[in-house]
């Protein structure tokens, strides 16, 4: 049956791909709330990736018993991770690597985000995902080394 004139077809978004076992098995230890936040820093971590010129496919695995990002294939960023925060029940982080001067660059651009120290963005589990400003902190982390090896030549 024709579609009618009047609809117009919505361009297909891939699907997520499903976590290799043992990050899984992480993301259903968390309670329901966090782990749908979780679910969904994840859902944007690897849609970010796959959006972002030159990163390429990334590796999902487990550093520290995190749920981790890491640009194998094209060696283009620096490591995510994404937990909640242990000591504050209501909150979860993406970490990136604290001498990689990520947080900094973040926190010039997005003062109105929370900061853990030089290793993480805060986000809290009753709050909207500030989608925009960690799409953006996302790509910067996952192009992290290729814009080094650019800007040094």
């Amino acid at each position: 049956m024709p579609t009618p004139a009047h609809r117009t077809r919505q361009p297909r978004v891939p699907a997520l791909p499903t976590a290799p076992p043992a990050v899984a098995a992480v993301f259903a230890t968390y309670p329901q709330p966090l782990r749908r936040r979780l679910e969904a820093l994840r859902r944007l971590i690897l849609d970010t990736a796959r959006t972002t010129p030159r990163v390429g496919a990334l590796e999902e695995t487990l550093k520290w018993g995190q749920p981790s990002y890491l640009t194998t294939e094209s060696g283009s960023g620096s490591t995510i991770r994404i937990d909640r925060i242990n000591s504050e029940p209501d909150h979860y982080a993406l970490y990136v690597h604290c001498q990689t001067g990520l947080i900094a660059i973040f926190r010039e651009l997005y003062p109105e985000l929370t900061y853990g120290g030089k290793r993480c963005v805060v986000l809290e589990t009753s709050a909207d995902l500030p989608e925009k400003a960690l799409r953006h902190c996302i790509a910067l982390a996952l192009t992290y080394h290729s814009a080094r090896r650019k800007a040094h030549g």
